[in-house]
Order: structure tokens, then C-alpha cells, then sequence
């Protein structure tokens, strides 16, 4: 039986999906809370919040992901960082997942990935869980209900966590599986209850379309001044990297908080919602983001909560220390009615560097911004990965390599036009660490961060006095008021100076190594710019 509100000309039964259980379209929060409680999948929590645990994975599975290669997409997808699946691999895992599904009920959501409407997408996303849909209801924009009767899907996305693919049969590598098929408009999820997997397909899917359209995909927050959204900024950056908790500005209008477009139109959300970590989230620092923990509908993702109270733990990382918050953007005030702004005019890389090198912020040339953002230098965070228990160096390149299906240059050379043509000034900030490198050092302090972002933001860190960073080269402030002096030189900052002195040789090393693989794609300049 179906139930909910779908357009009768586009059911699944249209798309060779059959012999379902009971098929529940478009249902809104309510109803999801209470199939997924009906279900067994979750606690309801304080205000209404929903409370599940993902199992196994608590975090993206990268390497299980896969792009199906095509005569279409072939010369397109950077395949050294793509994982190639057959179509005979793919046609053969659609039919015994659609066969899985026989039988089962689920969840249909159909949803917009896009605020500008010039370059938006459908996306409906078939679920097996009702607390996915949910989730995903939040992630994804969402039509109005008399636009679902005439809705149809330019892609759809189907999640079975209870499908175990066939590594030998689908040419895949495990039995979680993430494939993706651009010509057959289709992605297929197996194997993992991570929702987070479900958001990223999609914006791996932006990111292979917008570029032929002259769109910038952006791994990013993004906000603008208060009534005036012509004034905008980007915050490029990894997870743990401070994107969403950077942007959540109290004195600034929040566009979103994860993925944007930049195109001749200016800048805008792709989704609707916010997936915010929340380990050791705090009222004190960030209330926003705080208070969405007990409002209605929010999913609460593998978090430690009392049994008898609910109260949940923010310390407790037993779980996964990758524990998050999914809401709509509106339970933050500051949100944009929009999800639009204009053309970013500051630009600012955020990057959490554990070997505590890095001054708290630094000012880019066009071609520093190019080299930066193709290095894509951070430390992976716990829990943001598998495997992944402690900081760890790594270079993502445009700060989001697992969503990259196509290669770097390309959006790097899009993010280089954009910042000549609308006049960008751009920012390195790193959020890691100083006073030493990981295990040594501390966290660079979040009020100091925010001093200096504002200071960037309202144009008078450019009245600054800067020096010249004698590792990288870029342009560093000597000071800015209500920020520590001894944090702008992180020299300083340490004990053994000398120790910083060896410390920063290597990771200037591992830049150059790193950067050795785009030498052959990149104009001379960013070469020139690449060390010092």
C-alpha cells in the first residue's frame, strides 16, 4: 500500500521499483518520529529530539564509495581518487538490491539539493529507515506539499543498510557500498546506517554537474552582513575544521553551513538544514547550535544520554567522538529566509594543523589561494573517518577530496576565475593547534579565532601591519586588537623554538611533496607561489 502525498505519474512503481511492503511518501516530521519509534530505530529525546546509533559506522566510509565508469564519464572522473565500478557490476547490484527491497517497507522523500532555483536538482531519496528520511528531510531543501504533486526526480538515491554487497559480483571492495551511475541518474547505498553518507552523495553529485555549468561547488559554510547580503564570506574546510561553528555568527546572517554553489549569480545553500558536531558543543560558546539539540525533530546522532533523564553527555565520546546534530536551517535565528548571498568577498581556507606550525591566520595572494586550496592541508579529526582516533595530517584537496568526482585543477581554476573576476581577499585560518604540535601544544583559543575573523571580515585586519612568513610566504598581522600578540608568530608560542624550526621544515616538505602531482596542470605563478 502507499501512503503520503507523491505525484501519481512518478510512484516507485514507475521506476521499476516493485513488490515493496508499505510505501510512505513525503511524510513530514511527525509522522517519521513516529514510524522510526513505531520501528524500533530510535528514542525520543528532550523537546522532541530524535536519538539513534548508527552501529558499525559512525562516520563516511570513503573508500566504499564508487562512480560508475561509462563511455559518458569516462574522460571526466579524476579516477586516481574515485574508485571505478563496471556497469555489469552496477546493473547487477541494482537488481539484487531492488530484489533485497521486495517485500520491506520504506520511506520515499522527494527534495531539492540547491537554493538557486537556475541550477537546482530533484533528488528523491528512497530510505529504509524512517529516521533517514528524516534526516535527510532536513538536509535536502524542501518543496511546498502542491509541489509534490507534479514532482520528478532528476536523481534518485536509494539507502538499504541491511544489503550486503557482493564485492565479486557488484566490483565493488567490501559490502558497504556507495555507487554512483551519472548516466542512469542513480546512486545506491549499502550496507552502512551512517546518514551522513546519504547528504554526500549528493553533494558528490553537484559537484560532477555544476562545473560544466559554470557553477563553483564548495565544500563550505558561507554567511553575509546583516541586511546586506552582498557582503559574503566562505569558509572552506574538512570536518572538525570550525566551518559550521565559525559561521554560526551571531552578528552575521548564516547561509548555510556545509555545501554551496558559487555562480554569476552569486552564492547559495545547497541544502536546508545543518549536520553540526556536537562534542563538547557548550551554551556558552555556541548557543545556537547548543539549543537545536532539544528541539523537535532534530536527529541526535550517536550520542551518550542519561537512561532515565536523557539528558545527553557532550563529553562522551565512548560512542564515537564523530557524534552530530542534523536540524532544518531555521532553528538557527540568524538563518537566511534565502540561502542565497552574493559573490564571496572574502574567501577564508580553514585548516586544523596538528603539527602547530601555522600562524592563526594569514592573508593570500590569488595564487597562494590556488596553491592552498589545491593542497587542501588539514588533520583529520577522531571519529570523522574509520579508523581515524587522533588528529592526522593529511592534504584533501579542494578541502573535500572524497566529494571531488572530477579532477582538482578543474575547480581550482573555477575558484581562480571567480576570485579575479569578483575580487575575493583570502584567508588561511588555522583552527589546530599551538604552542606545539598535537600532544604537546593546546587548541588555539575559539575567541581568538573569532577576533581575528571579524577583524578580517570587516576590512580592518587589511589596515594591519603584516610580516612575510618565512616557511610559506604569505602575509601574516604583527597584531590585532583583543588577540594575544605571541599567537600571531607561533614561533613564539613554543618552548623550544628550535624544535618549531624542525617542525615546521617538515610539513613545509610535505606541502611540496604533496603539491609535486599538480606541477604539471598549474600556471607558472601558482607554482612561484607554491613555497615561499
Amino acid at each position: 500500500m502507499t501512503f503520503g502525498r507523491v505525484n501519481p505519474k512518478f510512484r516507485l512503481e514507475d521506476q521499476g521499483i516493485e513488490g515493496l511492503g508499505n510505501v510512505y511518501y513525503n511524510l513530514m516530521e511527525p509522522a517519521l518520529i513516529e514510524a522510526a519509534l513505531k520501528n524500533g530505530e530510535g528514542r525520543l529525546g528532550n523537546g522532541g529530539a530524535f536519538l539513534v546509533t548508527t552501529g558499525k559506522f559512525t562516520g563516511r566510509s570513503p573508500k566504499d564509495k564508487h562512480v560508475v565508469n561509462t563511455t559518458n564519464v569516462s574522460d571526466k572522473i579524476w579516477w586516481e581518487n574515485n574508485a571505478e565500478m563496471s556497469p555489469e557490476g552496477f546493473d547487477n547490484l541494482h537488481a539484487d538490491m531492488l530484489d533485497h527491497m521486495k517485500g520491506k517497507d520504506y520511506y520515499v522523500q522527494d527534495l531539492v539539493g540547491g537554493a538557486d532555483p537556475a541550477y537546482a536538482i530533484n533528488v528523491r531519496m528512497v530510505t529504509e529507515l524512517a529516521w533517514h528520511g528524516l534526516f535527510i528531510r532536513h538536509m535536502l531543501r524542501r518543496p511546498d506539499r502542491a509541489t509534490l504533486d507534479n514532482f520528478m526526480a532528476d536523481f534518485t538515491v536509494i539507502n538499504c543498510p541491511t544489503f550486503r554487497a557482493d564485492p565479486g559480483r557488484h566490483a565493488c571492495r567490501s559490502e558497504t557500498v556507495i555507487a554512483m551511475n551519472f548516466d542512469k541518474k542513480l546512486i545506491l547505498i549499502g550496507g552502512t546506517e551512517y546518514a551522513g553518507e546519504n547528504k554526500k552523495s549528493v553533494f558528490t553529485l553537484l559537484n560532477y554537474i555544476l562545473p560544466e555549468k559554470g557553477v563553483m561547488p564548495m565544500h563550505c559554510s558561507a554567511n553575509h552582513a546583516q541586511d546586506n547580503p552582498v557582503d559574503t564570506a566562505v569558509f572552506f574546510g574538512l570536518s572538525g575544521t570550525g566551518k559550521t561553528t565559525l559561521s554560526a555568527d551571531p552578528n552575521r546572517v548564516l547561509i548555510g553551513d556545509d555545501e554551496h554553489g558559487w555562480s554569476d549569480r552569486g552564492t547559495f545553500n545547497f541544502e536546508g538544514g545543518c549536520y553540526a558536531k556536537t562534542i563538547s558543543l557548550s551554551p556558552e560558546a555556541e548557543p545556537e547550535i547548543y539549543a537545536t539539540t532539544s528541539k523537535f525533530g532534530t536527529v541526535i546522532e550517536n550520542m551518550v544520554f542519561d537512561e532515565e533523564t536523557f539528558e545527553l553527555d557532550f563529553e562522551d565520546d565512548s560512542l564515537t567522538a564523530n557524534m552530530r546534530c542534523a536540524y532544518p536551517l531555521e532553528y538557527i535565528s540568524n538563518a537566511s529566509d534565502t540561502a542565497l548571498g552574493g559573490h564571496p568577498k572574502n574567501i577564508i581556507m580553514l585548516t586544523c594543523d596538528a603539527f602547530g606550525v601555522l600562524p592563526p591566520i594569514s592573508r593570500l595572494t590569488p595564487a597562494q589561494a590556488m596553491y592552498h586550496f589545491l593542497s587542501g592541508f588539514t588533520s583529520k579529526v577522531a571519529g570523522t573517518e574509520r579508523g581515524v582516533t587522533e588528529p592526522e595530517p593529511t592534504f584533501s584537496t579542494c578541502f573535500g577530496a572524497p566529494f571531488m568526482p572530477r579532477r582538482p585543477e578543474e575547480y581550482g581554476n573555477l575558484l581562480r576565475e571567480k576570485i579575479a573576476k569578483h575580487g575575493a581577499t583570502c584567508w588561511l585560518v588555522n583552527t589546530g593547534w599551538t604552542g606545539g604540535a598535537y600532544g604537546t601544544g593546546s587548541r588555539m583559543p575559539i575567541k581568538a579565532t573569532r577576533a581575528l575573523l571579524t577583524a578580517a571580515l570587516d576590512g580592518s585586519l587589511n589596515e594591519a601591519e603584516f610580516r612575510k612568513d618565512p616557511n610559506f610566504g604569505f602575509d601574516v598581522p604583527i597584531s590585532v586588537p583583543g588577540v594575544a600578540q605571541v599567537l600571531l608568530d607561533p614561533r613564539r608560542t613554543w618552548d623550544d623554538q628550535e624544535a618549531y624550526d624542525r617542525q615546521a621544515q617538515k610539513l613545509v616538505n610535505m606541502f611540496s611533496e604533496n603539491f609535486a602531482q599538480y606541477l604539471p596542470f598549474i600556471d607558472e605563478d601558482v607554482k612561484a607561489a607554491a613555497i615561499g
